[in-house]
């Protein structure tokens, strides 16, 4: 559930809004002033002159849209002007970049004279290499893109028009086909006959419908031949029958319903009345022409489809228009035409029916899908969906003649899709996605902390975890009404009340009895000290994991853990791992929190506990460096022999582990030096796991990625205990205590049960 403040929050707090403009060359020196503006630049410039093509080869154009809007037609909100619209246009710029990796300017315009909006557009061509329309009413939209298609030279695209055309085609085509119908004799009633529903029915029919099988309604009604009110030239190549009828009407023996309406127009007995075997597309959003509960307990033999993500089949729009613009963007096609649109369909459409990668089925909770009902559409964060459908548009750009830059190689072109947005984000949506598959008893030692309710709110939201707050209950009651958060879901835990604390005394009391700890000094920790009474709560099972460590330094909250909580077997070393997550890549760094100045026995351990860390929790195949400042004995010197002694350690113990070294860090992480300068490494290409010969190394060096080196760090996961603990850095913003808790609750699932 997404509450008004969360959003408003989301949109407002630290930089306002959700984009912003980075340069890509750097700009540091005079030298690189000089190159970027006066007088380096001049030499593009001329360049240019000289070729106007040459722009895409000197300029960002080529990967530059602009998503152009007035504002009159704002998701359900309607008409709400140029500037209420700029938040929906900054969102559709995220999901351009974070999908497709586009860059986007939003382009808000006030005015509501489509000849204007034109003109405005028209000139914008220098500037842009697509042009998004988005949210403008119709029937202006359909004036304004024909227009502006026939007089521009890039490609034009109004995703509220052919977006949900091209997404519900896919889903249609697969649903006829379990439904074991064809598309040229079904008949379809679409109900909305605004941008959408135009378009759909367009599109439909391009697919193999026949225009005398689909029947539109608006809201006075089907929209039939002879009609006089609230028609326009656009609904009027759509009429068909001779009479007016209500929905109901209309619906009674339809194959096929496309809603891009209104909520709650349909009901259970309209969908009875359907045809065998009908196809439901309830899309109005947030709330569909029909629950997805109501047409199920109607019919137990129809397919539907929903604009909602909670329901199966959700028919979302960014499964198109990211991957549209891309293979438009990257052949430099004049237009996005009918066969670059049929091409999106087919290439989502025969994707559907693949095998779904395990990758893909963990970021969904892990559940069973398959080709059938309840999946007939891709899910919007398979990423094999940049590849298909980029790919299938790209093709079919080259193959129709609207391509500037026809792409010669296309391995080349399938390589640097993959690469392009790499695997950090993906990364992130897994770890949370398997945490959702079966949520632990998290317990947070502050729970009176605001950003750790705050954090707990969306641990319930998303159902990642079952928080376990711990604090005085009335305190912690207090704080989450003063934070508006509904936190009924957690559990508030006070020592001073708690029915098994005695219990709990005795229970440390015996484990710390014989390291100098009364009765009396136990009773008084427990009670006094959440660290120890949450590091309890782990050890007698009231808790599978525990999160905490935000407002005190490190050891105090890693120590009490240490105390009650035994090392994992055949460990005699604890250690902090972080997780780097670069904009395109994932690093791990250990040991960076717990060892200062391990020996060579301490770091071969700390390497072997960081791999089956990295590759039971993320499942990603570590690849190790043991970093030193020297290249395989370039430097004669005990800290150098150390990492070298360290790493002749796990490769006799671990065999199966990809690791080499001593080695310098750029060493680890310039394959050209690896396999040039020292071709007989054992890694053949760049680490993902960085082990430092020092804490004060690896301390310095995650530090230095998180604030100055682009990177984010997630951690410090501790690994070597064998509970799920995870301490949080002093600070941590709410997304890294999300991030932690996923990962302490993957822990717990996979590890520590």
């Amino acid at each position: 559930m997404i509450r008004a403040k969360d959003a408003l929050d989301y949109h407002r707090l630290e930089r306002p809004g959700k984009i912003e403009v980075k340069p890509t060359k750097p700009c540091l020196t005079q030298r690189d002033l000089s190159m970027a503006y006066t007088p380096g630049v001049a030499e593009p410039c001329r360049e240019i002159a000289k070729d106007p093509h040459a722009v895409f080869e000197y300029t960002a154009k080529g990967n530059l849209v602009a998503i152009v809007t007035n504002g009159t037609a704002v998701l359900g909100l309607g008409n709400i002007g140029p500037l209420a619209a700029k938040p929906v246009m900054e969102g559709k710029a995220v999901l351009f970049k974070r999908f497709a990796d586009i860059d986007v300017f939003d382009i808000e315009l006030a005015t509501t004279d489509p000849d204007e909006i034109v003109k405005a557009v028209k000139l914008l061509e220098p500037s842009f290499g697509g042009i998004n329309l988005e949210d403008i009413k119709a029937p202006e939209c359909f004036y304004i893109e024909e227009n502006l298609k026939r007089i521009m030279n890039i490609p034009v695209f109004h995703d509220d028009q052919h977006g949900t055309a091209i997404i519900s085609g896919a889903a249609l085509l697969n649903a006829l086909e379990i439904q074991n119908k064809k598309i040229s004799e079904v008949r379809i009633v679409i109900s909305g006959a605004g941008a959408a529903g135009l378009a759909c029915a367009g599109l439909y029919i391009k697919l193999g419908a026949k225009r005398e099988n689909i029947y539109l309604v608006d809201s006075i009604g089907l929209v039939f031949k002879g009609r006089k009110q609230g028609m326009n030239p656009y609904k009027e190549r759509w009429a068909n029958g001779e009479h007016p009828c209500n929905l109901a009407d209309v619906l009674a023996g339809a194959d096929v319903f496309v809603g891009v309406s209104t909520a709650g127009i349909v009901t259970r007995e309209m969908v009875k009345s359907m045809a065998d075997r009908p196809i439901v597309f309830a899309m109005a959003n947030p709330d569909p022409e029909i629950e997805y509960a109501e047409a199920v307990a109607a019919r137990n033999d129809l397919i539907m489809a929903t604009g909602r993500s909670d329901y199966p089949n959700q028919v979302n729009n960014v499964l198109g228009f990211p991957f549209i613009f891309r293979g438009a963007l990257d052949v430099g096609a004049t237009a996005i035409n009918d066969e670059m649109k049929i091409a999106a369909v087919k290439a989502l459409a025969d994707l559907a029916k693949e095998d779904i990668p395990d990758a893909v089925l963990r970021a969904y909770g892990g559940q069973t899908v398959q080709f059938g009902p309840d999946y007939i559409i891709p899910k919007p964060f398979d990423p094999r969906v940049l590849i298909r459908e980029t790919m299938a548009v790209a093709k079919a750009a080259v193959a129709t003649g609207v391509a500037k830059k026809p792409i010669k190689d296309w391995e080349a072109y399938r390589d640097s899709l993959e690469s392009r947005l790499g695997r950090a984000q993906e990364l992130m949506r897994r770890i949370i996605h398997r945490a959702q598959r079966t949520p632990k008893r998290i317990v947070f030692l502050e729970g009176n902390e605001p950003k750790i309710l705050r954090a707990c709110q969306v641990v319930l939201d998303e159902g990642i975890a079952k928080p376990i707050l711990i604090g005085n209950h009335q305190e912690i009651t207090d704080r989450i009404a003063e934070l508006h958060l509904e936190l009924s879901g957690a559990v508030i835990v006070d020592p001073n009340t708690f029915e098994r604390f005695d219990e709990y005394v005795q229970a440390f009391y015996a484990l710390r009895a014989r390291k100098g700890i009364t009765l009396q000094e136990s009773k008084k920790l427990l009670r006094f000290d959440r660290n120890y009474f949450g590091a309890m709560m782990v050890k007698m099972g009231d808790a599978d994991g525990l999160v905490g460590g935000i407002n005190k330094h490190y050891p105090t909250t890693i120590r009490p853990a240490l105390q009650t909580l035994p090392l994992e077997e055949k460990t005699s070393v604890i250690a902090g791992l972080y997780m780097m997550v670069f904009p395109k890549d994932v690093l791990f760094f250990a040991d960076t929190t717990v060892n200062i100045e391990p020996n060579a026995e301490q770091l071969a351990e700390i390497a072997i506990c960081a791999a089956d860390t990295v590759k039971r929790l993320l499942e990603i195949k570590p690849r190790i460096a043991m970093l030193s400042f020297s290249n395989f004995g370039s430097t004669r010197h005990p800290l150098a022999e150390k990492v070298a002694h360290a790493t002749r350690i796990v490769k006799e113990r671990r065999p199966d582990l990809t690791i080499d070294g001593e080695m310098q860090a750029d060493t680890a992480m310039v394959p050209d030096i690896l396999n040039e300068v020292y071709s007989f490494n054992e890694l053949k290409g760049k680490a993902n796991i960085l082990i430092f010969p020092s804490l004060e190394a690896g301390n310095i060096a995650y530090k230095l990625m998180d604030r100055l080196g682009g990177a984010k760090a997630i951690g410090p996961i501790l690994t070597g205990t064998s509970k799920a603990i995870h301490v949080l850095q002093r600070n941590s913003d709410v997304e890294d205590i999300v991030n932690t808790t996923a990962l302490a609750v993957i822990d717990a699932q996979e590890q520590h049960v």
